[in-house]
């Protein structure tokens, strides 16, 4: 089983300056937050980051950023995907990987192609990628479901697909992959209030988006869960609940850009068409914040 990937992974956040450029002094702060906390590896450059409203250079100077704060200490793990198959292969191979451990590859979104498209889809990407592949299925974001049988097929056809992201919060559609998943393939929740229950069921850990936030509570939940110590990894469950239920009312990432604010980390600004968090939701999460 790739170890790397087991536990905490979060979905790091771009932060933006008032005058939306990037807040790099802020995002290396984060990143060690979330390493001095616990987080077990990131993600940069994925939903949460803002990916599709930045530039190729912007993506360039966020990789590295990140990678001289890491300074090496955790895996790190490239979003690269897109529905324009050939695009993705492009970027793949003019992108310097070295330093990266993986790609998150999100399923076509858009185009809304069969199943047999999206395995062909990956197949291409599989077939170039000189490092390892996490599937990502966001049907909430791609309006087209990856099924069992697809990401299953792909984890048995290609030895460096090594994951799935999960993020349908569909407790039935994870089940049926551990239960059918080959041994060494992870499943790896993209839902943060089913993560835990992902875990006890013997996923293999989380892609979170709060987990930045509270990295230390969250990643030893995860931890506590892999161990299969339920009672006390619910006991932190239940102390996360309410934010991570708050951080996706509006949007994402403004919530957890609110959390961050809150925590004088970054400030909540984010690129249109995404507008920063009402200023009902920012009280909610500052209140919870100050009070955790």
């Amino acid at each position: 089983m790739n170890n790397k990937f087991l536990g905490t992974g979060v979905a790091l956040v771009t932060p933006f300056k008032v005058d939306l450029s990037i807040d790099h002094e802020a995002l290396a702060n984060i990143v060690n937050y979330n390493i001095d906390s616990g987080t077990e590896y990131l993600v940069i450059c994925g939903t949460t980051g803002e990916n599709v409203t930045l530039t190729k250079q912007e993506k360039k100077e966020v990789v590295a950023t990140i990678s001289k704060a890491n300074n090496g200490r955790v895996p790190m793990v490239l979003g690269i995907g897109g529905n324009n198959t050939t695009q993705v292969i492009e970027e793949i191979k003019s992108t310097d990987l070295s330093k990266i451990d993986a790609i998150l590859s999100v399923s076509p979104y858009y185009s809304k192609p069969t199943q047999e498209g999206v395995y062909q889809h990956f197949k291409a990407i599989a077939e170039v990628s000189p490092v390892d592949i996490i599937l990502y299925n966001v049907p909430g974001r791609t309006s087209k479901n990856v099924e069992v049988e697809t990401t299953l097929r792909l984890a048995n056809d290609f030895k460096n697909v090594i994951a799935v992201k999960e993020a349908g919060n569909n407790m039935s559609q994870y089940l049926e992959l551990i239960k059918n998943k080959p041994e060494d393939f992870l499943v790896i929740s993209g839902d943060d209030d089913l993560a835990l229950g992902v875990v006890l069921a013997g996923g293999a850990g989380v892609i979170s988006v709060i987990g930045q936030g509270f990295p230390e509570a969250f990643s030893n939940m995860i931890r506590l869960g892999l161990k299969g110590n339920a009672k006390e990894a619910y006991k932190l469950h239940f102390k996360l609940m309410d934010v991570i239920s708050y951080i996706f009312e509006e949007n994402n990432p403004a919530g957890i850009k609110a959390v961050f604010e809150a925590l004088k980390l970054c400030q909540d600004t984010v690129r249109l068409p995404l507008v920063p968090a009402s200023n009902q939701l920012k009280q909610k999460i500052a209140d919870f914040v100050n009070n955790f």
